[in-house]
């Protein structure tokens, strides 16, 4: 049997397009498109809303610094895209 994956329910408020968790509850993703493709500062959720991730897109790809955090919000990782 295939295993179905939910559909993110994804909103666009203020010019920023937002993807929920399955549940349709918290928050998993917020940043803007530019030619249907991430652009700007981004940031990603856990299912409890905490920060989980946070970095730039430019023309589509990752740039810059990205910051993973852990789940009391305090900085994980730091890493330097190109």
């Amino acid at each position: 049997m295939k295993k179905t994956i939910p559909t993110k329910k994804t909103s666009i408020i203020r010019g920023f397009t937002i993807k929920h968790h399955a549940s349709g509850k918290t928050v998993w993703s917020k940043g803007k498109m530019k030619d249907a493709t991430p652009h700007g500062y981004w940031e990603w959720y856990r299912p409890d809303g905490t920060l989980k991730r946070s970095g730039t897109f430019k023309n589509g790809e990752p740039a810059g610094t990205w910051t993973t955090y852990d789940s009391k919000g305090k900085v994980y990782k730091v890493t330097e895209k190109k």
